[in-house]
Parts: structure tokens; sequence; C-alpha cells
């Protein structure tokens, strides 16, 4: 299911999520500003220090990080963000985090999460760096929070599921974010299998991906050359695509319907744009992001 590096190391397109969303708690523009205070806890010291320099930021989104990367991940936090809060609203019973990485969400949103069990799905090296963060900054985990170690190469998704109590059935969110795209295509397809297997009527999904074209080197979105620059370079290579006209059919084969589609221009009009229509900030253009929803209707349909 994953490329074989982040088995023994930490995941480079993790550290680098969570230092701009680190970054994005300490702004002071809005437009920027983000909700994951919690991120900054999870960098070393130093980088904290910098972090808070306004210059730094500004070295950092506008040139350390792809043209409109550091936007992107704003905008996708704030996104996925509500969508935990909208399963939530709904009453979903479980939400199972794929590829975790130094998401916070669990923590940050403990509050709101009450009953609702929240499963975080990674592979173990990262995880534990996490887990290790946590302790050494004092942060509690709340008692509702999983968390399952796997070897995808040695041991079964399904089983890992079940043995850690998530059931099968129940109305679930479940979440994967900056995942997809690193994936084989036939890991992309085991994996929703195991979400149609597990989830339950009114079941949410969200995901992002890239444009196919983008894997074939066809596209010219903006930021497109310096992020595949930027991934290649850390060692985690892209593998999977989708294009808006598949992605019903995609989501059908597994009793999901698309309720929401947002490529990089939806989300600058969300997020970014002021009421008087000014652009403040440009995403990559890379990146759409995915809500979708299961019934039974639709599962009969994908059958």
């Amino acid at each position: 299911m994953s490329d074989r590096r982040i088995e023994v190391t930490i995941s480079r397109t993790a550290e680098w999520t969570c230092v701009s969303r680190a970054a994005s708690s300490l702004e002071s523009d809005s437009y920027y500003r983000s909700a994951d205070h919690i991120a900054l806890l999870l960098v070393p010291a130093f980088l904290q220090r910098l972090l808070r320099i306004t210059w730094f930021r500004r070295f950092y989104s506008r040139v350390l990080a792809p043209k409109g990367g550091y936007e992107y991940i704003i905008a996708r936090t704030k996104y996925i963000d509500a969508v935990f809060q909208e399963a939530l609203g709904q009453g979903v019973e479980q939400i199972l985090i794929f590829g975790a990485g130094f998401d916070t969400r669990a923590v940050r949103l403990k509050t709101e999460t009450g009953a609702t069990r929240v499963f975080e799905l990674d592979v173990p090296l990262t995880q534990q760096s996490k887990l290790e963060q946590y302790a050494k900054r004092g942060v509690p985990i709340p008692p509702n929070v999983t968390f399952i170690a796997i070897d995808f190469d040695k041991e079964v998704l399904a089983d890992k599921l079940l043995a850690a109590g998530f059931r099968e059935g129940m109305p679930s969110l479940f979440i994967l974010e900056g995942l997809l795209m690193y994936l084989q295509p036939q890991s992309v397809e085991e994996t929703f299998k195991v979400i149609a297997a597990f989830a339950g009527e009114g079941s949410l999904v969200v995901f992002d991906y890239v444009h196919t074209a983008v894997l074939q080197q066809a596209g010219n979105y903006y930021g497109q050359e310096e992020i595949v620059k930027s991934v290649t370079k850390a060692g985690e290579y892209w593998h999977f695509g989708l294009e808006k006209d598949t992605l019903a059919e995609f989501l059908n084969k597994y009793g999901f319907s698309v309720t929401e589609h947002q490529d990089a221009q939806d989300l600058e009009r969300r997020y970014f744009t002021t009421p008087v229509g000014e652009t403040v900030g440009r995403i990559n253009g890379t990146h759409c992001l995915v809500k979708a929803t299961k019934s039974t209707l639709q599962a009969q349909i994908g059958r």
C-alpha cells in the first residue's frame, strides 16, 4: 500500500505539512491563519522560534515552499476541519484517519468529538514519532482516540481495524488527506474496498487527489513544476491521479457519490478571496478536494 521509504524513515512530506500548519497558526492575516495550534508543538524548538518571526514565515511560504503549496495546506486544513465537525454534527460514531502523519484533529478537536471514536492509522515510525512529541510536550491524548500502527507489506488492513475495535456498518468518516497520490493504483483500490466494506449508511469520505495530467507531465497548473520537484526530492513519488470527469465513476464502484468537489480556483474563492472579490492568495493548482457520501442506493448501483 505504501512506498517502502516511509517504512524506514519519517515521511518528509508529513513533516512539511506539519511545519506549514504550525506557521499558519501564527499568522495574523485571517485568510492565512488556521486553527492548528498543536502543530507548533510538534516541530523542533528552534523552528518554533523561527516560525514566530514574520519575515521567516514569508521566506518559508514564498521561497522554501512550492508555489501555492502553503496556501493549499491552509485551505485543505480548513476544509477537512469543517468536514470533521460536520460529520460529528451528523452523529457519526467513528472517524478513521488514514496515513495520519502529524494530523492533530483527534487532540485539537477533542471537545467536539465526545463519544465519537477516532482511529489514526499510519506506519509505525511516523506514528511513534508523533506520540513521542505529544508525550514530550505534555499534550494529553483523549480516551476516545486509538492509534493503529500497520506494516502494509505484512499486515491486512481490515484485520487491523477489527482488532482495534473499528466496527463495520456504522456511520463513519474516512479521511484520506495527502495520501492517495502516493499510493499505487492497486493500493488505492484495496483501500477503498475496505472503506466500502466498513462504511455504514450515511458515512462520509473526504480526500484530495492530483490531476492525472500532472502525473503524465501534460498539465500546466500553477506551481506544478515546483511541487513535483519538491515531492520527488523528498523521495515520495506520486503514482495515482484522477480527473473530475472520472471521479463519479470511481466513487460509484465503492458505493459513494460526490457531494462536493473543490479545485484550486474553488478553494481560492472560498478561502482567499475578499468580500469585494480580491484574491489575496493563489493555491497550487495540482490538487483537488472531494467529499462523498455513502448510500444504500449508490452501493447497489456500484455493484
